[in-house]
């Protein structure tokens, strides 16, 4: 049997790297004021 595209080694291996890449960028964002401020402003403005 041949296995899904989903489930090669190569495609976990694509997947687990976007998501760290998606959690430092997250991750470096909180360590600029500016962004933390513009963001909590914008959450503010909801209510």
């Amino acid at each position: 049997m041949n296995a899904s595209p989903l489930q090669t080694p190569w495609f976990k291996a694509l997947v687990a790297s976007l998501v760290a890449l998606v959690l430092t960028a997250v991750f470096m964002f909180y360590f600029q004021p500016d962004v933390l401020i513009a963001l909590t402003n914008q959450v503010w403005a909801c209510f």
